[in-house]
Parts: structure tokens; sequence; C-alpha cells
């Protein structure tokens, strides 16, 4: 994932900003912004991410005719976010796409007779994401998945324990802002009685990037001791 300073995953506070337009732009940041797509071509052959992202990066009117890529995509969508469009790009994009929803009106559904890659799994009103993980695992072979997600959906996943391993390049540059999305949102703990839901990472990689960026990486300790 890549983040400023301060944790934020966004220029601000609207889906009109975006971190890949945004900080190409600024003079400090932008000379060494290429380090982080090349750490990203090193991630895994799955990538874990929501509709809405995929929606904020246009594919939903991509009129392009995109080059296949050996990547299958794992995307939650309930809202949804992806209309037909979207979805039959993504198709054409990725070797296998897996668009998971609670939505039984989604338009996926109708396309998955029409694309052998696309594959719809359904949940009834809430996603188990626990089960969903292990289902990807035993089912379509995804040992390992990056994921590339928004910190609402980081936050989940987390608190799940469905995360082993965090890799962050920090970008120079501190963007501010209570309502600018952070690398892990979601709600809030309020009492001390929570403090079991903090995440403890042990650093096991710290590599000092061209251009004042940081490359972190850490594993995660799979459970929260207190005394």
């Amino acid at each position: 994932m890549l983040m400023s300073v301060d944790g934020k995953i966004n220029s601000g506070d609207t889906d009109l900003l975006d971190v890949d337009r945004d900080w190409k732009r600024i003079v400090g940041v932008k000379e060494g912004l290429s380090q982080y797509y090349d750490l990203e071509k090193q991630t895994d052959l799955v990538s874990f991410n929501t509709g809405r992202v995929m929606e904020k990066i246009g594919v939903n009117d991509r009129a392009d005719e995109p080059t296949k890529i050996p990547v299958s995509f794992v995307i939650v969508d309930n809202k949804p976010h992806l209309n037909e469009r979207g979805i039959v790009y993504l198709t054409k994009w990725v070797e296998h796409l897996y668009l998971v929803t609670t939505n039984e009106q989604h338009p996926a559904f109708g396309l998955q007779d029409l694309h052998s890659n696309l594959k719809v799994i359904l949940y009834r009103e809430k996603i188990d994401f626990k089960d969903l993980f292990e289902q990807l695992d035993q089912e379509f072979g995804m040992t390992n998945i990056t994921i590339q997600s928004g910190g609402t959906m980081n936050a989940q996943l987390l608190r799940d324990g469905l995360i082993d391993h965090l890799s962050l390049v920090v970008a120079p540059l501190i963007v501010g802002g209570t309502k600018t999305s952070s690398i892990v949102g979601g709600e809030s703990i309020h009492t001390a009685e929570e403090l079991g839901k903090l995440v403890v990472l042990k650093l096991t990689q710290c590599n000092l990037l061209k251009d004042s960026y940081l490359h972190l990486c850490y594993d995660i300790i799979p459970q929260t001791i207190l005394d």
C-alpha cells in the first residue's frame, strides 16, 4: 500500500481527488513515486479490491481494449459501484474476475454465461470474510492474495485476522484532514475493554528508497495480548 507519512491514502475527502493522479504533480513527491509502482508489480497474482475503487479509477467508462494481465481480481461490490461496461472491461483485463456481493440484482449475474472467467460469489445478507477467504483458498487455490482496498475494508480484514503481512511505501508527504481516508479506517474502539482489537506489528524490513521514500514490511502478530 502507498500512504503519506500521516497514513493517508487519498489527497483529500472526495473521490474527485486521486493519489495516482495528484501526487504525480507535487514536486518533492513525484520524483520517487515510480518506486511504489515497481514494487506493486512484484506482488501476488491475486489482487483483492472493492467496486468503489474500481469505479474511482474509471473502469466503468473506459473505451480502450485492455492488455490482458496474468493477475486475477477479487472485487467486493455491494452497491453496486460497477456497471455492465465496467465488469466486461475487467473480464478483458484480468485473468479471472471473482465478484463478491450481497446484491442479488448485481449486473454481474447477467454476464456470467457470456464470460467464462467471471465468477460471482453471493452472500445473502452480510459477507463472511473468513468464509470467503477459506473458499478462495480451498476452491480456487488462492493461497496468497494482495490486499489493495480502502481503509474501511482494511480494518475489517485486519480485525478478522485475515492479513498476515503489511508492505507499506511511505511517501514524503503530509496530507492531513480528519475526513481524508487513511490506510486503516472503520469503527474506532470506544472502551479499554476493546484494546484487544488493536493490531500489533513486528518490523521485518525497513528500506530507505530514493527521494525520501520508505518501504516498511511487517508481520502481523496474530493475537493482541494485554497485561
